[in-house]
């Protein structure tokens, strides 16, 4: 695929329940457990949510690599590396 189509289209895929074709900006900072430690993915936004791993999904694409890292603040970036 090249450059500018993985800019345009890159990791979007249709969402099966809406229909929607862009990421949706989930702006919740806890969801829901079945139980302490048993999440259906996700348990507080500082440690992940689904827009911020649409956006590592994407950066990984983009630059050819398995995983991007996307983070809150550039000193959480930085803490994250020393």
């Amino acid at each position: 695929m090249r450059m500018q189509t993985k800019l345009i289209h890159g990791g979007i895929s249709e969402d099966t329940t809406t229909g929607a074709v862009s990421v949706p900006i989930y702006q919740t900072s806890t969801y829901r457990q079945d139980a302490i430690g048993r999440h259906k993915g996700y348990e507080y936004s500082r440690s992940g949510n689904p827009t911020r791993f649409a956006l590592e999904e994407l950066i990984a694409d983009l630059e050819g690599g398995v995983k991007g890292f996307a983070f809150a603040s550039g000193l959480a970036g930085i803490h994250a590396v020393f």
